[in-house]
């Protein structure tokens, strides 16, 4: 017997707000000035839903730690910048958040500062005031389920009454390794192939969602 939903958890980036982009294009123009050059394809592998923490690890193994730190300030300011003059909500997810019915929360590996200014510049943040859970919480973060098992206890509820909703190839495997269903978001810029595997249904739009969460 399938257990019914109980919760919904929700990556941040590329999910609620439309922030994937900026961050693949600032990555690219500070790798660039830098000297590692990426291509968006690259950038979207390496870095799209992974922390910033381990993301600072992979610059700094592949440019040294110096190299690192000015690239994080260089992007951070940079992203501040873009997120103030150009972020919105994802496509149709306003809508979601509007009607859904089934308790709700937000996991994603950004810090708490970044997710207050990226869900309080698209007016998201109200909807979950309280059940936001940060990467800097826990001890690994995503393709660990760490960040979504802690999510679930803290809302009290079995991982198996929880669902995720990712847009990333390491959210999915994040939730998978969590004992979670997921939904694979794939409207935004991760192949829809990378998010395909067991216990995932793959779906364009977010209007889609709220008949995902009645089916699964």
């Amino acid at each position: 017997m399938i257990t019914p939903i109980e919760l919904v958890i929700f990556d941040c980036d590329g999910v609620l707000v439309d922030s994937e982009r900026l961050a693949v294009r600032l990555h690219v123009a500070v790798g660039a000035d830098l000297g590692w050059p990426l291509t968006e394809a690259e950038v979207i592998d390496k870095f799209i839903g992974r922390s910033p923490l381990f993301n600072g690890e992979q610059i700094a193994a592949r440019a040294g730690r110096a190299v690192a730190a000015l690239w994080q300030e260089k992007f951070e300011r940079l992203h501040r910048a873009a997120v103030d003059a150009e972020l919105t909500p994802v496509d149709g997810i306003l809508e979601v958040l509007d009607t859904l019915t089934i308790p709700s929360c937000v996991a994603s590996g950004g810090s708490h500062d970044t997710m207050r200014r990226t869900l309080g510049r698209t007016g998201i943040h109200p909807y979950f005031e309280g059940r936001i859970f940060s990467a800097s919480e826990v001890t690994n973060g995503k393709p660990a389920p760490d960040l979504f098992l802690h999510a679930a206890e803290r809302m009290g509820v079995d991982p198996s009454a929880c669902v995720v909703v990712e847009d990333s190839k390491y959210g999915i495997q994040a939730a998978r390794a969590a004992g979670m269903r997921a939904l694979g978001y794939a409207g935004g810029l991760t192949p829809a192939q990378w998010l395909q595997g067991p216990n995932t249904t793959v779906f364009h739009d977010m209007r889609e969602l709220p008949a995902l969460l009645a089916q699964t």
